[in-house]
């Protein structure tokens, strides 16, 4: 049985739907505030869902388009696990090596060009290093990158697959 190329990317935006809403139940129903990392990891989901939803609706007769969509999806996924993967370093490092926390993103968006936005925020602060949420033992940005990396794993397929 081989799944349909919509049906791949059905799943991929449900699952980018379900991972945002997750987060915003998080944020406005559980009262955690999402650190400049956790925004950006949510750039990459909503990013990987936006192309999933495209190649859903256009669904492409060729397998180059077909390709094209999913690289742009993989793309957008691996840039979150990537995010991912640096927070759960910076919740792992030694108390006295974690950064110090600075400025809001809210503040550093105003102030700073988007280079050096980026540049503070994938650094980390200490906020991002604050543990406030687990289950089974694990925080929020370990759980994410094992959500992440099964997103990109279903994208990758999905790019390399035979139609």
């Amino acid at each position: 049985m081989q799944l349909s190329y919509r049906l791949v990317n059905a799943a991929l935006l449900l699952a980018s739907i379900v991972g945002m809403c997750f987060a915003l139940y998080l944020e406005h129903f559980k009262g955690l505030e999402p650190c400049p990392l956790c925004i950006f990891q949510r750039v990459g989901l909503m990013l990987m869902g936006f192309v999933a939803l495209i190649a859903l609706i256009h669904n492409p007769r060729s397998n180059l388009l077909k390709r094209i969509y999913s690289g742009l999806a993989g793309l957008g996924i691996l840039w979150s696990l990537g995010v991912a993967a640096r927070h759960v370093w910076i919740q792992h490092l030694p108390p006295d090596q974690v950064p110090s926390c600075g400025p809001g993103l809210n503040y550093l968006v105003e102030v700073l060009p988007w280079k050096e936005v980026l540049s503070q925020v994938l650094t980390g602060s200490g906020e991002c290093a604050k543990i406030d949420w687990t289950f089974l033992g694990q925080s929020l940005p370990v759980w994410s990158l094992v959500f992440f990396s099964i997103l990109f794993l279903i994208s990758i397929w999905q790019l390399l697959r035979r139609y």
